[in-house]
């Protein structure tokens, strides 16, 4: 039997291509919400859902100061969250219908791995081999504070009961910038506080979109954070510069510092300095006969790469032939237009951007030069 920990994309991708390879597979999802992982529940899709909502109040601001229709009223947060979460329980059903279909047994239990040994729910479990795809979860910084109420994660911010006055996120990536523009679109005052830049990894084109797009949010980068006050719930951020401390208000506070690898469960398994487990280009991990895939190996914390992990992995033990690594991964930011990008590996020489077309999401936007762009990067040989 190959045991698969983990029903995101990694995990699910792997059992079923097991499983039509002719293997038995059990699929062990702790998740009591059941497939998807983070991505489903607490990541990509719930994004995608919010900023739905986040770009229809948008537009219908452009097509109030247009004088065409009357204001599009306020968003009530508590049935947002119960509307999105009742589609996302359909979408639950939908891939624990696939998977089944694919002949892969799902269990929902806890897995423990000591070594080479397994257990499930504390019992000691024979395999013929094991993924590991138990993903990643919020890095939370070291900061005084963070234990408050009010304080959130992307994992945690759907337990919000109401939408905060004034938001405060942390960080200054992806899914900060994600968040600002939702939360500012939906009616919060949100300061973006940066340790560096926004978006430092981006195109500089693509970072000049993006704060376009974040035009309600104040950015402050370069920041040192001193800690979280208040007594029980939290009252403001407190930042420290040359002047000394101040202070920034805050009702809720959104830590989006990075990830780390779901490791917990695991022992006597080499892991690099970040936490992730060490895999070969097999994706097999420093014990015979147990393989990684996803985020769970630190490398990208995107769904596509989680994906071709995980078939990765079901190859190396059906022994079939590998599919092509990826060398170039697209990568994307949506806020109130997608913005994304792919960079070949190696220095940039040359790039150029040309404006996005007025269509579909862009029509009205024409008289406000704000239709996004597209950027190409070249190296030397480009």
């Amino acid at each position: 039997m190959i045991v698969v920990i983990g029903g995101g994309p990694a995990g699910r991708f792997a059992a079923m291509r097991l499983s039509k390879g002719g293997k038995k597979v059990c699929l062990v999802e702790k998740r009591s919400a059941g497939v998807g992982g983070q991505c489903l529940h607490q990541g990509c899709m719930t994004i995608c859902a919010l900023n739905d909502v986040a770009r229809f109040i948008d537009l219908a601001g452009v097509f109030r100061n247009y004088g065409f229709i009357d204001s599009p009223g306020m968003v009530s947060y508590p049935v947002l969250i119960q509307k999105m979460q009742e589609t996302i329980r359909i979408i639950t059903g939908v891939l624990d219908q696939e998977t089944k279909q694919a002949g892969v047994n799902i269990v929902q239990g806890s897995a423990e791995i000591q070594g080479s040994t397994l257990f499930i729910d504390g019992v000691k479990t024979p395999y013929e081999a094991v993924i590991v795809a138990s993903g990643a979860h919020p890095r939370i910084p070291d900061i005084p504070g963070c234990c408050l109420s009010g304080v959130y994660t992307a994992h945690s911010i759907l337990s919000m009961p109401n939408l905060p006055k004034k938001m405060v996120i942390i960080g200054s990536g992806v899914i900060a910038a994600e968040f600002a523009y939702i939360f500012s679109s939906f009616g919060s005052d949100v300061t973006i506080l940066a340790r560096s830049s926004l978006l430092r990894t981006f195109p500089m084109q693509l970072v000049k979109e993006a704060r376009k797009d974040l035009s309600k949010v104040t950015i402050e980068e370069g920041i040192t954070i001193a800690g979280i006050s208040g007594d029980s719930s939290v009252t403001g951020v407190m930042l420290r510069d040359m002047d000394g401390i101040r202070e920034i208000t805050a009702d809720a506070v959104l830590l989006a510092t990075g990830m780390i690898p779901n490791i917990g469960f695991i022992s006597g398994i080499e892991c690099d300095s970040d936490g992730a487990l060490i895999v070969n280009d097999r994706m097999e991990t420093s014990v015979q006969g147990i393989y990684a895939a996803g985020d769970v190996t630190g490398t990208g914390f995107l769904t596509p790469v989680a994906r071709h992990q995980g078939r990765k992995a079901a190859d190396a033990i059906l022994g079939n032939p590998f599919e092509p690594d990826l060398v170039a991964i697209p990568q994307a930011i949506k806020l109130k237009h997608d913005l994304a990008f792919c960079r070949m590996p190696g220095e940039v020489r040359k790039r150029f951007s040309i404006p996005g077309p007025a269509g579909p999401g862009t029509f009205w936007d024409v008289a406000n030069h704000h239709t996004g762009s597209a950027t190409i990067e070249l190296d030397n040989e480009g």
